[in-house]
């Protein structure tokens, strides 16, 4: 994948602290190690619960529970941060 693609990010809401909203705390190390990575990052909310797609040229290339995400942080240590953007870099 050539740098500066444009990546979508999908995000559905998830239940913390007795809510259910659309968060973004947990899409943080994503989107570093994408943007680490020359790609450009577009979020969109979904209505998926727990649900996290990478989408490079309107093809789903990465899925992942969002509670399963590290909170925070550059994503250098979280491996599905890793594995995002091994996803993104073979997408071509």
């Amino acid at each position: 994948m050539p740098e500066n693609a444009l990546v979508t990010l999908r995000y559905g809401p998830y239940e913390s602290c007795g809510t259910v909203e659309h968060r973004t705390f947990r899409l943080q190390g994503l989107r570093a190690a994408l943007t680490l990575h020359g790609h450009q990052c577009v979020l969109e909310e979904t209505l998926e619960w727990n649900e996290v797609e990478l989408l490079v040229h309107g093809q789903v290339v990465f899925k992942c529970c969002i509670k399963e995400l590290e909170f925070g942080g550059d994503g250098k240590l979280d491996p599905l941060c890793k594995q995002a953007v091994t996803a993104v870099d073979d997408a071509y």
